[in-house]
């Protein structure tokens, strides 16, 4: 009799153990946010699926209990804490009675960064790539989450549909090189980068850059429609728009191509090809270094950094499960932070676009998303949330030293947002 009352008590822990459950919490109690997105990419790349609790302790994670995830959570200083079955059907009754909500991650996302390709360092006198950092990068190799390159070359070959997410950064699909003309144009690494994008448009059979650029703008779009998921910052955000109202436009003076702009390029300018703006003016004067009005980094360096913050929007879980898992953060109110595009005049952001997070009295909107056929597009004004006015040939960001970083949360949100399932994001 006692023997079968051992065994029945062991067996019952032995269930308990076997349903507890790992909750990787993302409020202050974490030690590595950034190393915990990490942590839910390592599980599902493993095919174990994500429970991403919407607002509950700042967009916890919660997945089962194997020896594995709790190893790679200790080597990368991530904190978690064990749940036993009780606990688990708590948190879940929590959930359903508050503006919370469960979604279930089911398949790690395949990325592609699109940048330069490092062959071409060389050229640029000592510079990897390109003569700056891109924050995403930077957050995918400390979070120890893969990604691939990609270029014009990929691009226009078709190669995109091989992944589940698109990131731009400091590119200018205009053309223009950046608008740097006026102060970098003696650089060698300005001249570098010139001389790299000709031999590629007339590889690829353009005859100016900027033709190459806008049918890259195209491709990328047709990449969004068809069920891609993009994410740009900086630069990216409205060069892309530009690049797809003007269409088969010539929008470069002659500094850039060698031949003067179309002056009533503006007037033939068609939005509804356009992302997120609408509208907007261009900026001719090749000497300014600024693409049209959508830019509003102006206003934010009249602010400063003490003085620059911006605040996300609260969603409900339930009913808005996208833009909460887009704004899950354990702080409500983030730092700015300036970038060749710093933030967005809301005049000019369409009103089909979602808006995530704004500066407070200012309409100025730093951070949107949207939806285009049957992908997504989400647009981050700023170039590292980490570092107010990063130039270039400043060093890269040490993410070592900022483990909890709001702002660059707000990354690392969009890059888990393709594993959600697609069932739950309809309801």
């Amino acid at each position: 009799m006692i023997k079968n009352i051992l065994l029945i008590i062991l067996i019952l822990i032995a269930v308990v153990q076997l349903s507890a459950e790992i909750l990787i919490p993302m409020d202050l109690t974490q030690t590595d946010h950034l190393k915990a997105y990490g942590i839910a990419y390592y599980a599902l790349s493993q095919g174990i699926n994500v429970k991403w609790l919407l607002n509950y302790r700042g967009g916890s994670f919660m997945m089962m209990n194997t020896p594995d995830i709790k190893d790679v959570c200790h080597l990368r200083g991530v904190s978690y804490e064990m749940k036993n079955a009780g606990e688990v059907l708590q948190i879940e009754q929590i959930i359903q009675k508050s503006n919370m909500d469960i979604v279930l991650l089911e398949k790690e996302p395949k990325i592609a960064i699109y940048t330069l390709p490092e062959s071409y360092g060389n050229k640029l006198k000592g510079f990897a790539g390109e003569p700056w950092d891109d924050a995403v990068t930077l957050a995918l190799t400390y979070a120890e989450i893969p990604y691939d390159t990609v270029w014009d070359i990929e691009v226009l070959s078709g190669q995109l549909e091989q992944y589940d997410w698109l990131h731009l950064h400091h590119e200018d699909f205009t053309g223009q090189y950046g608008k740097f003309y006026a102060a970098f144009r003696n650089a060698d690494w300005y001249k570098a980068l010139v001389m790299i994008n000709e031999d590629t448009a007339k590889k690829l059979g353009f005859k100016k850059v900027w033709q190459m650029k806008h049918a890259v703008a195209e491709m990328i779009r047709d990449y969004v429609k068809n069920g891609g998921f993009l994410f740009a910052m900086c630069s990216a955000t409205d060069t892309i728009d530009i690049a797809l109202a003007a269409g088969n436009l010539d929008i470069c003076d002659a500094p850039f191509d060698g031949d003067p702009m179309d002056r009533n390029a503006e007037k033939k300018l068609n939005f509804s090809r356009t992302f997120a703006f609408t509208d907007f003016t261009l900026v001719k004067n090749p000497y300014e270094y600024e693409f049209s009005s959508i830019d509003a980094s102006n206003y934010a360096q009249l602010r400063g950094p003490e003085a620059d913050y911006f605040t996300l929007f609260q969603f409900s879980a339930k009913y808005d499960p996208v833009p909460t898992m887009l704004t899950q953060d354990h702080v409500a109110v983030v730092n700015g932070f300036l970038g060749q595009t710093t933030s967005f005049h809301k005049q000019y952001v369409k009103k089909s676009v979602v808006i995530l997070g704004e500066v407070e009295g200012a309409n100025e909107v730093k951070y949107l998303h949207g939806n285009l056929g049957k992908g997504t597009f989400t647009f981050y004004g700023g170039h590292d949330p980490e570092d107010y006015t990063h130039r270039i040939g400043d060093p890269p960001t040490e993410l070592k030293l900022h483990k909890n970083s709001p702002g660059y949360r707000l990354i690392l949100n969009n890059v888990l947002f393709p594993a959600a399932r697609k069932k739950k994001l309809k309801t």
